[in-house]
């Protein structure tokens, strides 16, 4: 296929048909279900499948079938299937993945901006979804569709966007379950959910590392009293609950305790940590630290590490805490922290999960009545080694699109689905990329889409399927 054919597809695209899109995406505030639990009724989930579905059936792609999949008590979910196209193996089947959830809000967002308000400044989309990961969907049919414009070949192409991977994709495994037949077995996986280094080159994901988190809840009274009268005879809550903590993590280091949410860093992604090391500032330098902050290492190999292989502990969330301009003088009756635990890729996460209800909740100090509740676990991923033609595919891709060799790295973020289908298709070949770079945001306020990356990537795509389909 020609590049600038490709290039020049896929970038009409982009700026004619997928940037207004987004725009009305964005504006949709589709929270994943653990953000809102009344999402069916509210009907904005409903709203951004429609939206997107919608856009994907007015695509000009031979041989495509869009179809909106819902099970009882479950998100939608988005299966789009186009047959094999060219010299493409109609036996042989692609999968790409992305999801349409989203994060809550957050605070912060500056000026002018805000998560449901898209605005375009220097290549830029913001607004809370674009990257994450609401552009996967029209990328990757753009990708298929250029393949087909440039006279190119693919392989059968299964498209999924699910709808709570926010949430750990809980609904996603049911999913699968009742698509099994279609599926077949993948010998490619595409996924647009990840991030990049920098925005010079096409980065591939080779690590993500597992979740595992829940509401820790510690009770003492049924009722608050005053302070003045209390203390001192009635235990904080808060107190006890950073003693239980304190059993899980280390309060002065963070490093965490349990040996359930170790695991041995294998020698070829200890390699990669000091080569990606020498490719990249230090990971530190792309946050923004209040003056005279540091971070917990300033060694960048240790900072990738620590990002990719070793468990850590974030507590996201609080209840039972007045806003401090409300605050009395109140001994609280119960204290609940939101806990989230990142894992190591191959560390097994209900057994770190189970070790982590197991040291917070037993013997609670006071005999305070303590409970774990909510919990949740996705498994990490680690990718099998790339395939000759692959590799070569990838770099070609990256030279073609980016000017630039492409590059490896492991990712800090989460991505159940595939931890969920190496489990299930240990031979597949694997590509995770994605838009998520040092500044853009992902969960936080002023989330961005890059968008010259993003048409980059997708014709990046458009390659490595071409390739695939003729290797």
């Amino acid at each position: 296929m020609d590049t600038t054919t490709i290039l020049g597809d896929v970038g009409a695209v982009w700026s004619g048909d997928i940037v207004p899109t987004l725009h009305d995406y964005i504006a949709i505030p589709a929270l994943s279900p653990a953000f809102d639990a009344d999402w069916a009724s509210n009907g904005h989930m409903t709203r951004a499948v429609d939206l997107v579905a919608g856009w994907c059936r007015g695509r000009s792609i031979a041989g495509m079938t869009v179809e909106v999949v819902e099970l009882p008590e479950r998100t939608p979910l988005i299966v789009i299937e186009v047959t094999a196209f060219g010299d493409g193996d109609p036996a042989d089947t692609v999968l790409l993945y992305g999801h349409l959830d989203k994060q809550p809000e957050m605070y912060g967002w500056r000026e002018g901006l805000g998560p449901w308000t898209p605005v375009v400044e220097d290549g830029r989309l913001y607004g809370r979804g674009g990257a994450d990961d609401g552009y996967a969907a029209f990328a990757s049919l753009t990708a298929i569709e250029a393949v087909q414009r440039a006279g190119g070949s693919h392989s059968r192409c299964i498209v999924l966007i699910e709808a709570s991977e926010e949430s750990g994709s809980p609904d996603l495994p049911a999913h699968l379950e009742s698509l099994a037949g279609r599926l077949g077995t993948p010998s490619l996986v595409l996924c647009l959910d990840s991030g990049c280094n920098d925005y010079e080159r096409l980065w591939v994901t080779t690590s993500l590392r597992g979740l595992a988190g829940g509401t820790l809840v510690v009770d003492i009274l049924d009722e608050g009293v005053h302070s003045g009268a209390a203390s001192g005879v009635v235990p904080s809550t808060f107190r006890i609950a950073r003693q239980l903590l304190e059993r899980v993590e280390d309060a002065m280091t963070g490093e965490i305790r349990l040996a359930e949410l170790h695991v041995p860093i294998p020698d070829d992604r200890l390699r990669q940590a000091t080569d990606t090391a020498a490719d990249t500032p230090r990971y530190s330098d792309r946050y923004h630290f209040v003056p005279g902050a540091s971070p917990v290492v300033l060694d960048t190999v240790e900072q990738i590490l620590n990002h990719t292989w070793r468990p850590t502990l974030s507590v996201v969330g609080a209840d039972g805490l007045p806003p401090t301009t409300r605050a009395g003088n109140v001994l609280r009756p119960t204290t609940a922290l939101q806990l989230s635990f990142r894992l190591p890729p191959t560390c097994d996460a209900e057994a770190a999960l189970a070790a982590v209800a197991a040291a917070l909740t037993a013997d609670p100090p006071y005999g305070a009545r303590v409970t774990f509740a909510g919990r949740e676990a996705g498994p990490g991923w680690n990718a099998p080694a790339f395939a000759p033609w692959l590799e070569e595919s990838l770099q070609r891709a990256s030279q073609a699109t980016f000017g630039g060799p492409a590059r490896a790295f492991g990712e800090g973020g989460t991505i159940p689905f595939m931890g969920m289908l190496g489990q299930r298709f240990p031979d597949a070949q694997f590509v995770i990329t994605g838009v998520l770079g040092p500044d853009s945001n992902a969960h936080g306020p002023n989330e961005y889409l890059h968008l010259p990356s993003a048409e980059r990537i997708t014709a990046a795509l458009a390659m490595v399927l071409d390739d695939h389909a003729r290797r």
